[in-house]
């Protein structure tokens, strides 16, 4: 439900990309035009973004994005605000859309983690365990301080400070991860992703949570899940509803 004139959509797509210095050129060049502000990553991974503006503006940006063959897949997460919640806009090229210092780790080059829909990890927890009668653990990839404003009941929290951390805590935890379905989740679903290729490469069964907290509140109204989800803008935090946190 649209509460506020300010549209705000975070998205992201692992896929090859040759030419990051021109798309930047170009994709700064049009959200200028636009008057749209937020930050866009792009790495030889993919992009990652997170903008606001009026509706019109950023679907005519998304638009003409997609129009790229290579990001037709690009589904961005919509949310709605009563002011614009960036200061400025930023369009920046990194070695990595998300940093994880894990250089065997592409999800460009590889095929998909196991990608986990709402509801089904919502009837999962209803049941106590995944289809195959596994017990399920909900694993946080977080920073310990975004783990802070919410997450899912009864979730493993390493205390993360940094996303890079994750292969060391992995590595010191794998044994209380063994035998169980592991569900890795994330605000939009890109350091999950990452997240779910290292377990599996460890040996662990592994799925990530499609589109992260953040879809899963628009899928399923947050069931099974506690307190608000942090984002990285002059909101802070969104409601099982998508509308900001009081």
């Amino acid at each position: 439900m649209q509460s506020g004139p300010i549209l705000n959509i975070s998205s992201y797509l692992f896929v090859s990309l040759s030419d990051a210095a021109v798309l930047r050129e170009r994709l700064q060049a049009r959200a200028e035009a636009l008057a749209l502000k937020g930050t866009v990553l792009i790495a030889e991974e993919g992009i990652n973004l997170f903008l606001a503006g009026p509706a019109d503006a950023v679907r005519a940006w998304v638009a003409e994005v997609r129009a790229d063959a290579r990001f037709a897949e690009l589904t961005p997460k919509e949310s709605w605000s009563e002011a614009q919640p960036f200061r400025r806009l930023k369009v920046k090229v990194k070695p990595e859309i998300i940093r994880m210092n894990h250089p065997t780790i592409r999800p460009d080059l590889s095929p998909r983690a196991p990608a986990l829909p709402p509801a089904t990890l919502s009837r999962w927890l209803d049941q106590g365990h995944d289809d195959a009668g596994r017990p399920v653990v909900m694993l946080d990839t977080r920073n310990g301080f975004e783990v802070d404003h919410g997450a899912f009941d009864g979730a493993i929290d390493w205390r993360l400070h940094k996303f890079s951390d994750f292969p060391e805590a992995l590595a010191a935890h794998r044994g209380e991860l063994a035998g169980k379905t592991v569900v890795s989740y994330c605000t939009g679903g890109i350091r999950c992703e990452k997240a779910a290729m290292v377990l599996a490469e460890q040996g662990l069964t592994a799925w990530q949570l499609d589109g992260g907290i953040l879809k899963y509140f628009e899928d399923t109204g947050g069931k099974h899940y506690h307190g608000s989800c942090f984002v990285f803008d002059e909101r802070e935090a969104l409601a099982p509803d998508l509308s900001p946190a009081s």
